[in-house]
């Protein structure tokens, strides 16, 4: 029999200042349940995590934890204070009877050593070390607010494999569509204060959303019409029934209300650049550079040629020396030998990934405008900095707000729009990424797929890669760097791995499959074995059986979803609950043998 939630939170509201951030919001967390928190930046779902957590109490509402139950919570900003090493933060994390040598496998997994002084940490490194004490204690619950934030590539699929394998409930919240993709199975949207559910991943939620919202514009729509007919009989229609008049005033007066009190979807992003005149045919040259800091060779012999319109990704594990390789394609670093020719009437935007040009105490106009009048020059037209704002979704009020009350989406935000608006034919992204919500990061995409300009694009969204550039420059380790043709995925269907970590324990293989000692050692079998009739009409027949099984667990999940089920048929519920059980392990069970008959098929080239 399958236990009941974990952890829920039933009709939470919680309000700042006079704005609700949450109105009614419900969350139910069973055992091993793999959820993801989506919505906009500023929607609240760093609030609601909290409150989950219990570090936040709501005004309203009821969170309830089965006793005995043991939750983690990553915040996107650890406190690090009070401790001389990461191995003591880590370890701090560990309740009685913990295992502790979890704690240096973690952190030397994570590419730590444990003796690293914590107020000295970068922001991957601080990460990396929030993750291992988050990770140690091995809880019921895992809660996690943008665990991929700051990780290079390796960390990143090396946490999928991590989190692929525990038994803790899972609740995430992050940017990454592949990330979100691999490991939820549950999706929670919060949107406009109400949180929505639906009992599948994320790979299927934005379909969802768009047909949710085009359904609630017909639903305006009808509104708007039944307004108008309503102002018409007033006008127009028959008065001598002076009650029946009264009351359909009355009516109107409650329609024009709902319609005022109804929260529309925040504006989308319209996101675009200023685009300066056409650089020469070829924008960079870079002819046998080489760089070195000591012993230690960051570029080795790289002959690079990047022309006009090119999109070009650059990905490597943190420290193999991506910023220094910007540095010397764009001549901001000279090289120890070679050299790098740049082309004619280039004008190039950089964006680091620091945040360092924002001035906390600046207002928002103040750093688009540089502090001089309310107006800031896009394509070579004067807009008004409210409108500019608009587009990045910033509301009216905001541009007076200082940088240092911005949460880190709204800074990456404002850095965009700062740099977006100054004229480049060359544009530079250091991780632009970065607490970007997805709407955003959809839009960002759009720009730079209508980009006339060249574009050089650090990133560790693999999605996004994808999604941008036309060839990936990998870094293979000891100052060698290799272009591959296409995004990421393209990159690593031709190299046979992802990118390597330095100084981390091997990263987890493409296929998560392959991490299941029981999946691997079919797999194994069925290399060393012919695939005979019966095999090969067990793979015809398996997608249609695990499709079955997908169905049935997703309707199983709905019935189990009600929360009075329990408590109103406790036999119905124990029956569901054994269904799931068992449609998940046949699921489980019948993927692993897909995955073991394709390979060989693939192998004896069928």
């Amino acid at each position: 029999m399958a236990a009941p939630p974990l952890l829920t939170l039933q009709d939470v509201a919680l309000t700042f200042g006079g704005t609700p951030l949450i109105e009614r919001a419900d969350l139910a967390i069973s055992p091993g349940e793999r959820t993801c928190l989506v919505g906009r930046n500023g929607s609240g779902k760093s609030t609601l995590m909290r409150i989950a957590a219990g570090f936040v109490e709501p005004d309203r509402g009821v969170r309830f934890l089965q006793p005995g139950t043991t939750v983690r919570y990553l915040a996107q900003e650890p406190d690090f204070s009070g401790y001389e090493t990461t191995l003591d933060f880590v370890e701090a994390g560990l309740a009685p009877g913990d295992e502790h040598h979890r704690a240096r496998y973690l952190l030397e997994s994570l590419g730590l050593t444990g003796t690293e002084n914590p107020a000295r940490l970068s922001g991957g490194e601080g990460r990396r070390a929030a993750l291992a004490q988050a990770l140690a204690p091995e809880p019921d619950i895992l809660l996690l607010d943008e665990p991929t934030n700051h990780l290079d590539l390796p960390a990143i699929e090396w946490l999928e494999g991590e989190l692929k394998r525990t038994r803790a409930a899972l609740v995430l919240i992050s940017h990454d569509r592949r990330f979100l993709s691999a490991l939820s199975r549950t999706t929670v949207w919060l949107d406009r204060g109400i949180t929505r559910r639906i009992e599948q991943g994320f790979s299927t939620f934005e379909a969802w959303r768009d047909a949710f919202f085009e359904e609630e514009e017909r639903d305006r729509h009808k509104l708007d019409r039944k307004i108008a007919a309503e102002e018409d009989w007033l006008r127009y229609g028959v008065t001598a029934r002076r009650k029946r008049n009264v009351r359909r005033l009355g009516n109107l007066h409650d329609l024009r209300k709902q319609r005022r009190e109804d929260r529309r979807p925040v504006g989308t992003a319209n996101i675009t650049s200023s685009e300066a005149e056409a650089s020469g045919t070829l924008v960079v040259e870079a002819c046998d550079i080489a760089k070195s800091y000591g012993d230690r060779r960051i570029v080795d012999d790289l002959s690079l040629r990047i022309m006009r319109g090119d999109r070009l990704g650059i990905v490597g594990a943190n420290g193999a020396g991506k910023t220094t390789l910007i540095n010397l394609l764009t001549g901001a670093l000279a090289p120890d030998s070679g050299s790098v020719q740049l082309g004619s009437n280039l004008k190039m935007m950089l964006l680091d990934q620091a945040r360092a040009v924002l001035e906390p105490n600046q207002t928002v106009t103040e750093v688009l405008t540089g502090g001089r009048g309310d107006t800031v020059t896009v394509g070579g037209q004067s807009r008004h900095v409210i409108g500019y704002l608009k587009d990045f979704l910033f509301a009216p009020e905001q541009a007076r707000t200082p940088v240092s009350v911005l949460s880190g989406g709204e800074r990456n935000r404002l850095l965009i729009a700062r740099a977006l608006a100054q004229p480049a034919n060359l544009l530079v992204l250091d991780e632009p990424t970065n607490d970007l919500d997805l709407e955003t990061l959809d839009l960002l995409q759009e720009m730079l797929a209508d980009y006339a300009g060249t574009l050089i694009l650090v990133s560790h969204d693999r999605d996004f890669l994808d999604r941008v550039v036309g060839s990936v420059l990998v870094s293979e380790g000891e100052g060698r760097w290799i272009e591959y043709a296409g995004g990421y995925t393209d990159m690593v269907a031709q190299r046979g791995e992802g990118v390597q970590a330095r100084m981390v324990a091997p990263s987890a293989k493409t296929e998560p499959r392959e991490r299941n000692p029981a999946a691997a050692a079919a797999a194994a079998a069925a290399t060393r074995a012919k695939l005979g009739f019966k095999e090969q009409h067990e793979l015809k027949t398996l997608p249609a059986r695990i499709e079955k099984l997908e169905a049935a667990i997703a309707q199983l999940r709905d019935i189990l979803a009600d929360a009075t089920l329990y408590a109103r048929d406790p036999a119905r519920f124990e029956k569901a609950s054994a269904m799931l059980a068992d449609a998940e392990t046949g699921l489980a069970a019948a993927e692993d043998r897909w995955l073991a008959l394709e390979m060989l098929r693939e192998a004896q080239g069928a």
